[in-house]
C-alpha cells in the first residue's frame, strides 16, 4: 500500500468518525479541495499522521473547533461579484416586492459580508422593514464574528467599489462607523437578520423561503452531496421563489433542473416553476 492510499484511508475513518461524534458529515464533499485543506491543517497540527490525530479530534472538541476551521472555506467580501447583485436590484426585487414579507436564506454565510450586502440592497429597495434574512452557516465561530459585524477598516475600499458597481444608491460610509483600525457596521442592518448553525449535508429545510442565494458553497460537494442540497432548497422555495448559486455553479445536469427556469444563467440566478 502507497503512503497515498494509507492517508486516504485514514481520511476516511476521521470523515466516519467525525459524523458520529459531531453530527459533521464531509463524506460527501468533494475529495481533491477537502484532502488538500485536510493536509494544510495535519502540517500545523503536530501531528504525524490523521491516524495519530484522530482519538485527540474525537474526544476534544476545542481541538476538533480548530480542524472545522480549517476544512470550511471562510473567503468573502461585500457585494462580491457587483454584476450579481446588480442583476438582484434590477430582476429579482421587483418580483419580491410583490410580496407582504419576504424571507431570504443565505446558505454558507462565512463571515457575514454577504448577509449584510443584502440586508443595505433590500433596505435601498424599500424592503428593509418587511424582510428577515436567515444567514446559516456550518462553522460556529465564523458566524460569532459575522454577528458582530465587525470588518477591518482597510477593507472597505474594496467593498465601496462593489458597493458602487452593484447599484448603490447611498454612500457606503452611511453604512458604518469606524473604531481604530475597525468598520463597525450600522446596528439597524444586524436587526433584520438571524445567524444560526446549519449544516446542508445534514440539516433539514427551513420554512418557505422566497430567496435563497448558496453561492461558491456547492462546487465543493459531490455529485450525491449536490443533489441532497437542491432537493432542500426546491422544497423549502416558494412557488416563484429565486435560487442563486454561484457563478461557477449551475444547475445543467441536475435532476432539479427542470423545476426551475433560468433567469440569468450568466449569474446563475434561477426561478422555481409554479407548477
Amino acid at each position: 500500500m502507497t503512503e497515498e492510499q494509507a492517508q486516504t484511508i485514514e481520511i476516511q475513518l476521521l470523515l466516519e468518525g467525525i459524523f458520529q461524534v459531531y453530527g459533521y458529515d464531509f463524506r460527501g464533499y468533494a475529495e481533491a479541495s477537502l484532502r488538500r485543506r485536510l493536509t494544510l491543517w495535519l502540517a500545523r497540527s503536530g501531528f504525524a499522521s490523521f491516524s495519530q490525530a484522530q482519538a485527540e479530534l474525537l474526544r476534544n472538541p476545542a481541538r476538533f473547533e480548530g480542524l472545522l476551521q480549517g476544512i470550511t472555506v471562510n473567503v468573502s467580501e461585500m457585494f462580491r461579484d457587483p454584476a450579481f447583485f446588480r442583476a438582484l436590484r434590477e430582476r429579482v426585487v421587483p418580483h419580491l416586492l410583490t410580496y407582504p414579507f419576504v424571507k431570504v436564506w443565505l446558505a454558507g454565510c462565512a463571515s457575514g459580508e454577504e448577509a449584510y450586502s443584502m440586508a443595505i440592497l433590500l433596505e435601498e429597495e424599500g424592503l428593509g422593514d418587511r424582510t428577515r434574512i436567515y444567514a446559516t452557516d456550518i462553522d460556529p465561530a465564523v458566524l460569532q464574528r459575522a454577528g458582530q459585524g465587525v470588518y477591518a477598516l482597510k477593507e472597505m475600499q474594496r467593498f465601496t467599489q462593489n458597493y458602487q458597481q452593484a447599484g448603490g444608491k447611498a454612500a457606503f460610509s452611511d453604512y458604518y462607523t469606524t473604531r481604530t483600525e475597525h468598520a463597525v457596521l450600522r446596528p439597524s442592518l444586524k436587526q433584520r437578520i438571524v445567524f444560526a448553525s446549519h449544516n446542508l449535508a445534514a440539516d433539514v429545510a427551513f420554512g418557505e423561503m422566497h430567496l435563497i442565494l448558496c453561492r461558491n458553497v456547492m462546487i465543493y460537494f459531490k455529485s450525491a452531496l449536490k443533489e441532497r442540497v437542491l432537493d432542500l432548497f426546491q422544497a423549502c422555495l416558494v412557488p416563484g421563489g429565486f435560487l442563486c448559486l454561484g457563478v461557477k455553479e449551475s444547475l445543467q445536469g441536475q435532476p432539479r433542473a427542470p423545476q426551475f427556469e433560468e433567469v440569468l444563467p450568466r449569474l446563475s440566478i434561477y426561478r422555481k416553476r409554479y407548477v
